[in-house]
């Protein structure tokens, strides 16, 4: 990996040990607004932005709230999680210690809001080895497009093909490689399913953070 001057990493499934929190509180959510959830949600909502989510409840489960009501109800509620107790995956705060010491340059990029992620990458004292966060809310689109990955390399100033992407989701790591960029996927439980693809399109792939540890020194 001498070749790779910048990483971009995930935040949930990736360093942020979240998702099987997402898949009980969006089950809960719905709920809330009068909806049970259908069979295969948790895969629907992976590869939406907040508002297109917003609206996929509009739309296929008839929630009468605007969308910004929607998003404000739901970061209201999962917002205390983010700030008090969704914990790092076991090993990655020593990755970012052992890029960070090998002068790789780390940003994050993200689906979700920075109203959540902020306070949560405080509390995990990520600025030190991180240099900047981005979101698909500011950048006006999903991850179904590279834009949030072109834009963190840019910041970084490192050339897409020197710039190691690490996700848990089958959709981003598509839209990464798709687009240049060396990838590494990394396993997380709410992506078994896409676990052998996820694999095939990877340059990397490694099931934990101390395998990776053990691949980057």
């Amino acid at each position: 990996m001498k070749n790779i001057k910048g990483v971009i990493f995930d935040f949930d499934g990736t360093l942020l040990d979240s998702m099987n929190v997402w898949y009980h509180f969006e089950i809960e959510y719905l709920k809330s607004l009068g909806a049970e959830a259908r069979p295969g949600l948790a895969e629907v909502l992976r590869s939406l932005s907040s508002i297109e989510e917003a609206i996929y409840f509009q739309e296929e489960y008839g929630v009468t709230k605007s969308v910004d009501e929607i998003i404000s109800g739901r970061n209201k509620l999962i917002g205390e999680k983010y700030r008090n107790s969704i914990p790092l995956k076991p090993g990655a705060l020593e990755v970012l210690e052992t890029l960070h010491k090998q002068g790789k340059k780390i940003t994050i990029a993200t689906a979700t809001e920075r109203e959540l992620i902020g306070p949560a990458v405080d509390r995990l004292e990520l600025p030190k080895y991180v240099d900047r966060v981005f979101t698909c809310e500011e950048v006006g689109v999903s991850k179904s497009s590279p834009d949030i990955f072109i834009q963190a390399a840019e910041h970084m100033g490192t050339a897409i093909n020197e710039t190691l992407v690490v996700e848990d989701a089958l959709y981003a790591v598509k839209t990464a490689k798709k687009a240049g960029f060396i990838v590494a996927g990394i396993y997380d439980a709410s992506s078994e399913d896409h676990k052998e693809e996820i694999q095939r399109l990877s340059d990397y792939y490694w099931m934990d953070f101390e395998e990776m540890k053990d691949n980057i020194i």
